[in-house]
């Protein structure tokens, strides 16, 4: 069964983007989200951020960064992600503000922070549909090796799902064995639209 999925993260710009980018490459009808007031994406220190509104391009980034400070940039990996980022999309947009997008069948959420603040919004929003979604916490720290890793777990657990008839009826399954498989726990609940 071919479902709608979204991944989210804080900034839509590391583990959400790495599963999108994975799952698109692979055929996927696929859309990314972070869930934080602003884009923030490390600085110079850890008290000096670079901090950006959502909606503000990639490539706007990528040259304001490049700007600042290209070997710091490049060597934290911060230009690269961008790159790639690039090929993704436009630029990141917020979850909260998604309404607008449509229905998904599946949210994969990277940090039990994030999966909380979906739910939360979910249930806020008018659920007129009452379509079900299923939303998933894939715990990943946020980092660029990480969010390799998660990304490509996140391709294996959408592979899953996509082969089921309907994910209602098997869904404790596929947790379970994914759980048992890769050694991660995974949280997860239905929600409606």
């Amino acid at each position: 069964m071919k479902l709608r999925y979204a991944m989210v993260c804080s900034s839509n710009q590391n583990r959400s983007m790495e599963s999108h980018c994975l799952l698109k490459r692979e055929g996927f009808d696929v859309a990314s989200y972070g869930t934080g007031q602003h884009v923030k994406l490390p600085g110079p220190s850890i008290r000096e951020p670079n901090v950006y509104d959502f909606g503000t391009p990639y490539k706007q980034m990528f040259d304001d960064l490049r700007r600042k400070d290209v070997e710091l940039y490049k060597r934290n990996g911060i230009l690269p992600m961008l790159k790639r980022n690039l090929g993704v999309k436009l630029a990141p947009q917020r979850w909260q503000d998604n309404a607008a997008d449509g229905p998904f069948d599946v949210v994969i959420t990277f940090e039990e922070k994030v999966f909380d603040l979906v739910l939360e919004d979910l249930h806020n929003r008018n659920q007129v549909l009452l379509k079900p979604v299923l939303v998933i916490n894939l715990e990943v720290k946020d980092n660029h090796e990480e969010a390799a890793i998660g990304g490509r777990l996140a391709l294996i657990l959408c592979q899953e799902l996509d082969a089921t008839e309907n994910w209602e009826d098997t869904i404790d399954d596929i947790i379970n064995n994914f759980e048992k498989q890769h050694r991660r726990k995974l949280l997860y609940s239905i929600s409606f639209y």
